[in-house]
């Protein structure tokens, strides 16, 4: 908001949409109570239309917190998750997951299962790096149902299988390691 015309704009929309506010300023506006996504989406469209975007802090905090929770999961858990992603993510951030799927997707240009899924493959070509564990028990660390699921989702997502990935990575590695050989 850049004018006393746009708070104005702010105010009347707020107004007609029935949300509360303590103050709306240059650049800001401090909502009183959560309004819901319906209520958002109906603002930030009518606001777009002006010239006006949305930035909501809470909403840009639950969508790292979303991010924050894959990659712990992924990259740091010892263990596959006991109950279901969806579940596990609604309980740690106390939301329904409908509506973080919608936020993340929207926010995103993915969804909350692709970005799951990019990072866990992310964490298998690593574990295929380190060359210390079998594709089943990387399947099994990984919470795929089976070494054939993880690797047609590796396939879909890197275009190669498991096998093939790691047998270039060392290939890769045995020709850097003949290569310092050679050199004194």
């Amino acid at each position: 908001m850049v004018s006393i015309r746009c708070k104005m704009l702010v105010k009347a929309e707020l107004e007609k949409l029935g949300i509360h506010y303590t103050r709306v300023e240059l650049g800001e506006a401090e909502i009183e109570e959560d309004i819901s996504l319906q209520q958002w989406d109906e603002l930030n469209a009518t606001l777009k239309r002006s010239g006006i975007e949305l930035i909501d802090h809470k909403r840009s905090h639950l969508i790292e917190n979303i991010k924050q929770v894959v990659v712990e999961l992924v990259h740091y858990s010892e263990e596959p998750l006991e109950i279901n992603f969806s579940e596990y993510l609604s309980e740690k951030l106390n939301h329904d997951y409908p509506s973080l799927a919608v936020l993340f997707s929207e926010s995103q240009g993915i969804t909350i299962e692709h970005f799951l899924i990019t990072h866990k493959i992310e964490r298998v070509k690593e574990l295929l790096i380190y060359d210390e564990l079998n594709i089943t028990d990387i399947a099994w660390k990984m919470g795929y149902s089976s070494s054939a699921h993880l690797s047609s989702q590796f396939k879909k997502i890197t275009g190669l299988t498991p096998s093939f990935f790691r047998k270039i990575k060392r290939k890769r590695k045995d020709r850097l390691n003949d290569a310092s050989n050679d050199h004194p």
